[in-house]
């Protein structure tokens, strides 16, 4: 397995394949890296090179008691792609992984990057507040802390089923997927996974979205569960100098699964463009 020591001494487990114009992909809460298998299959075998980690305390990397916040997730990214030598890539981010690649930005610039994908990403941000009217109450992120704490092998197996739109009319539920899910969250240390609760909903993104001037593609479905798409993906378009909204009909937040044929072709085209 590849993995290297950050500054702090956590240590970061990370998948780096093929060859060519480097991809990094940022993944999701309480997912890893293997969340994105699909898209790393499928950009290796076009000339790509694709890299994904495990966020400190999710996967297979270690499980500190502190750095679970969005700077400090950038600041992780930032070593990363600094420890391989990264030069013109793109930067990739799924739900909370949006917030880190958003975030990466702010605080790190683009000297790095050329491009960057939001995809079904938290971004601006997600929790209800005076200026922010259309995001979700507290009581939201509270019920989700509750489910971590009491009984989170549980909760994950409920949660997969809205995540993936799995409860819609119509809808066939891959047992297969549930379980990844599960296994992927259950993997997650219960501290990362709480923690990181506050830092995907409280953490304000608009700042770095504003200093995102790399050419930004935004991808959301419109019966995302989870992260509602006129709060996030329609208002981040928005707000980066240089982006473009991409709205799935009928996609749920787990589209990279779903919809992977669809997001593959996307990343693809707007890589090559």
């Amino acid at each position: 397995m590849a993995t290297f020591v950050l500054k702090d001494g956590t240590q970061l487990f990370y998948k780096d394949w093929g060859s060519g114009q480097p991809v990094v992909f940022s993944h999701g809460w309480p997912l890893n890296a293997d969340a994105w298998d699909a898209q790393m299959m499928y950009l290796a075998e076009k000339g790509y090179r694709v890299i994904a980690h495990d966020r400190r305390g999710h996967g297979r990397s270690s499980q500190p008691w502190d750095g679970n916040d969005m700077s400090r997730y950038a600041d992780d990214l930032a070593e990363l792609i600094e420890h391989l030598d990264l030069k013109d890539a793109v930067l990739v981010g799924h739900s909370t992984g949006g917030g880190e690649v958003a975030r990466y930005i702010g605080r790190h610039g683009t000297q790095r990057v050329c491009k960057a994908v939001l995809i079904s990403a938290v971004p601006p941000l997600m929790l209800k507040t005076p200026a922010n009217p259309g995001g979700l109450p507290i009581s939201v992120f509270d019920d989700i802390r509750k489910g971590v704490i009491e009984n989170r092998s549980q909760f994950f197996k409920d949660l997969a089923l809205p995540f993936y739109g799995f409860n819609r009319e119509g809808a066939k539920p891959s047992q297969g997927t549930i379980d990844a899910f599960w296994y992927a969250g259950m993997q997650c240390s219960i501290k990362s996974a709480y923690d990181c609760i506050k830092a995907f909903s409280e953490t304000d993104f608009t700042e770095d979205l504003k200093k995102m001037t790399v050419p930004t593609l935004v991808l959301q479905g419109d019966a995302d569960q989870i992260v509602p798409l006129d709060d996030s993906g329609k208002l981040s378009s928005k707000l980066v100098p240089n982006g473009k909204l991409k709205i799935y009909e009928g996609a749920p937040h787990g589209m990279c699964t779903t919809h992977a044929y669809l997001v593959n072709a996307d990343l693809l085209q707007f890589i090559q463009e």
